[in-house]
């Protein structure tokens, strides 16, 4: 009874921590103090700018002043900002730092615009930069102005710069000070940008030339430039860790008599009144709103002898990210936040499931030694310990009598738990909780991982952030009936990748047969969409698209893997760390390759109307194109064995599987069954390996998913949506034979002459430069093809010009008009 008495009295204790907690995290109380902040700032501003004016006049009052003389209304101080700015201005400037305490000020201003969220900055840099130069400041104007302002009321250094120049002075003369003041402010410089580096080094050797390459070191190179920082977070939630409930099952005994105290099975079958004792979530995002920062961009300096080696002139690593230098990557304001979504737990409702499944396992002649409750935001799991000689059998068989007990829907036993010696029972919570999406990216997990395609599904039974890497998992089966959360899911999955992925890494290809369901990421094509060079619209709806797509994708694939065996690589990684450190050469074709995310919804739609012209190409993705960053996820909610074929499930290995209606379902998707024990709104199994893991699945509303989309759109883009290789399919290769030369387009000759300027015979290049359809420019390309201009097709390469120059095309322009 003591424990209980002492763990009442702590309560009050970590309730007002919470709240202490909770008011300083406040967004009204950040934005309270940086508007003070701020004022203050001003306030200071105005009595430093005053201090120059009436310092003089001021100084004897303030240095000769009596006790009270200040407090009185007539003081006779003449600083605007009043008797206490006058002596603030005193004490920074002439006994502190000199001019060089209106850094003061810069920082104060910073702090406040960064509380109140009118701009985005990095406290701890400004913090390091502002009190760098504060110091080296005042002790350079010490140093400069030493003894000339001596009659004066002004100290431009201030007590600080005075005596820190003085003592250096005597340590190492005037001019080792002069050379240390210049050597500190070069190395600030280079804290600043690395860009100094190379300013020193021109203003050293202005003719400065590359050595031979093996006579450079690798300490040599400059680094990239910085990539551009994604703006920090808004808001602020703080994660909760699991929350767990541990009953303790004591024998009646145990109070009479406690130096005699039995274990557990009991002697005699009495129930007992457990003991309660709840452990209180962790925090596990407690880090500074400075650490949430934009995705880890890094650049590998590795090299070997076997590269393939890019002969021309230092430079600094390819940043791929230049070209949309200035993208900022989607705020957490843009998401919403819920009120109901930290852990709860329900003491009576925990109490009242506990007795029911000791009673009804007790009914059964089953005893158990502990149970445990780890509450998520849905599901509560109820970890037991079956007492000596209880078959596991004898219990997974009372599925549907425990459930008749706690009248609840969807009751699953996991009989054992792998890696634990319990049996776990997962119960629906009486009130669900919403998981909401801003608090799964807002997570100290998600912020600082390391995944290439970070995917954030969740939350797990324990209220821990469930994350999958989508470049190992490689590809992604979803399925589950109408209504259970699918729509939901691949949004999570979308905009989790939106949030981590620069539009230079990251491609879609979006097939959306119903045409309205991922309509919402138009806006973003000529940021993050794929499609084809014809195509009108980047979301894929007809069924045709889709198979010319699909097919343009294993074009690529193969072209991909081209250019990894010329590089001598073996996966994507190696070789776009190898191209960023110019150990490629493009002028051979070499590129950047982002990773693509192939989104198919609806499957089943796809199956059905287009069967293996589908499945043939999806599958030849699923087997090979892990290695060149291509990946599929496809969802489906008729998870039928001719929907979900063998082919299929063999090279997906990651699968979703949302509430289904009949076990059947569950085996075509998982492979076992308990998908239809789900209870649906997002409960959902995520199979990856041996055992599935229950996960309730993220809210994201459409709304919110349109303001990241339109937050995206209304920045700088690429001029077009990526363009995939062109595909023809077999009824176009009746081909050239059949082109009528005497019907020439209007813009052949037009087109001749680009295509033998730039020596690259493109459809593509022809649509750009001429704004025409994928059809009129393929015709024109076929007229040039007849006409000798250029060569035949060669896949997704450009076809070869065989004109060499315009005097070579003129020739041939005038044989075809004769």
């Amino acid at each position: 009874m003591a424990k209980k008495k002492s763990d009442k009295e702590t309560e009050p204790k970590k309730v007002s921590t919470k709240r202490f907690t909770a008011f300083l995290k406040n967004e009204t109380t950040h934005f309270v103090i940086g508007l003070i902040s701020v004022i203050f700032a001003v306030y200071l501003l105005l009595a430093f700018t005053s201090f120059f004016f009436t310092g003089a006049a001021d100084q004897s009052i303030l240095d000769n002043q009596q006790p009270g003389e200040l407090m009185q209304t007539a003081n006779h101080v003449k600083n605007y900002a009043g008797a206490r700015g006058a002596q603030l201005a005193e004490f920074l400037i002439n006994e502190c730092f000199g001019l060089a305490a209106y850094f003061i000020i810069l920082f104060l201003a910073v702090v406040g615009m960064k509380l109140m969220k009118a701009y985005q900055f990095r406290i701890w840099k400004w913090f390091m930069s502002c009190s760098i130069l504060l110091i080296w400041f005042s002790i350079t104007l010490g140093f400069i102005f030493d003894g000339t302002f001596g009659d004066s009321f002004i100290y431009p250094g201030g007590l600080h710069g005075h005596n820190v120049s003085n003592w250096l002075t005597s340590q190492v003369g005037m001019p080792g000070v002069g050379l240390l003041l210049l050597i500190t402010a070069l190395l600030f410089f280079i804290y600043l940008s690395n860009e100094t580096i190379q300013v020193i080094r021109k203003a050293l050797r202005p003719n400065f030339k590359r050595k031979k390459k093996e006579n450079v070191s690798a300490t040599e190179e400059d680094p990239a430039k910085e990539a551009p920082k994604k703006e920090e977070t808004k808001k602020e939630y703080i994660n909760p860790g699991p929350a767990i409930v541990d009953f303790e099952l004591e024998h009646p005994a145990k109070e009479e008599n406690a130096e005699e105290q039995v274990p557990f099975p009991f002697e005699n079958k009495q129930a007992t009144e457990p003991e309660i004792r709840v452990q209180e979530p962790a925090d596990e995002n407690e880090d500074d709103e400075e650490n949430i920062d934009e995705p880890d961009f890094t650049i590998s300096d590795e090299a070997t002898e076997d590269d393939e080696a890019y002969k021309g002139p230092v430079l600094p690593p390819y940043n791929p990210r230049l070209d949309l230098e200035n993208y900022k990557f989607p705020t957490l304001d843009l998401l919403n936040q819920y009120d109901d979504d930290s852990p709860n737990i329900d003491m009576e409702e925990q109490n009242a499931n506990k007795d029911r499944i000791i009673k009804v396992l007790r009914s059964f002649g089953i005893e158990i030694s502990s149970i445990k409750a780890s509450v998520g935001p849905t599901i509560t799991l109820y970890e037991i310990t079956p007492a000596e000689g209880v078959r596991i059998s004898k219990i997974r068989n009372l599925e549907d009598d425990i459930a008749l007990s706690l009248s609840a829907l969807g009751i699953r036993i996991i009989a054992p738990i792998p890696g634990k010696g319990t049996i776990g029972i997962e119960v629906p919570n009486a009130n669900p909780r919403i998981v909401p999406m801003q608090s799964i990216l807002n997570s100290k997990k998600f912020q600082e991982t390391t995944y290439e395609l970070p995917v954030a599904l969740g939350k797990t039974i324990t209220n821990e952030v469930f994350m999958v890497d989508l470049a190992k998992a490689p590809h992604m089966l979803v399925a589950g009936a109408t209504g259970q959360g699918k729509s939901v899911g691949l949004n999570a999955i979308v905009t989790s990748l939106l949030y981590k992925k620069h539009p230079a890494e990251l491609k879609f290809v979006i097939v959306d047969p119903k045409k309205v369901e991922f309509a919402i990421y138009a806006p973003i094509e000529k940021h993050f969409l794929a499609k084809l060079p014809d195509g009108e619209d980047a979301i894929i709806t007809d069924v045709t698209k889709v198979v010319q797509t699909l097919n343009s994708l294993c074009i690529e694939m193969d072209a991909r893997y081209d250019l990894l065996r010329k590089a001598g690589c073996r996966n994507i990684k190696e070789y776009n760390a190898k191209f960023i450190n110019r150990q490629l050469n493009p002028e051979k074709g070499h590129r950047f390759m982002p990773y693509i995310v192939i989104i198919i919804d609806e499957f089943g739609d796809l199956i059905m109307t287009a069967g293996k012209e589908v499945e043939l190409p999806i599958c030849r993705i699923a087997q090979l194109a892990r290695a060149v960053g291509i990946h599929a996820i496809i969802a489906t909610q008729r998870p039928t064995t001719n929907i979900i074929t063998g082919t299929i499930k063999a090279n997906f290995p990651a699968r979703v599987a949302f509430r289904v209606a009949a076990m059947m379902d569950s085996r075509t998707i998982l492979d076992r069954s308990g998908a239809q024990q789900l209870i649906g709104k997002g409960d959902m199994l995520y199979l990856q390996g041996n055992d599935p893991v229950r996960v309730q699945c993220a809210f994201v509303d459409t709304p919110e998913v349109e303001k990241v989309a339109n937050y995206i759109s209304k920045q700088q883009g690429y001029p077009t949506a990526f363009m995939l290789p062109e595909y023809v399919g077999e009824e176009s290769d009746s081909g050239v034979g059949e082109v009528d030369m005497n019907r020439l387009d209007p813009m052949f000759e037009d087109a001749a002459r680009l295509v033998v300027i730039h020596q690259q015979g493109s459809t593509s290049l022809i649509q750009r430069k001429f704004s025409i359809g994928y059809n009129r420019a393929g015709r024109i390309m076929d007229q040039l093809e007849k006409a000798g201009i250029v060569g035949p097709t060669q896949g997704s390469k450009a076809r070869d010009v065989l004109c060499m120059d315009e005097t070579d095309l003129e020739m041939r322009l005038n044989n075809l008009q004769q």
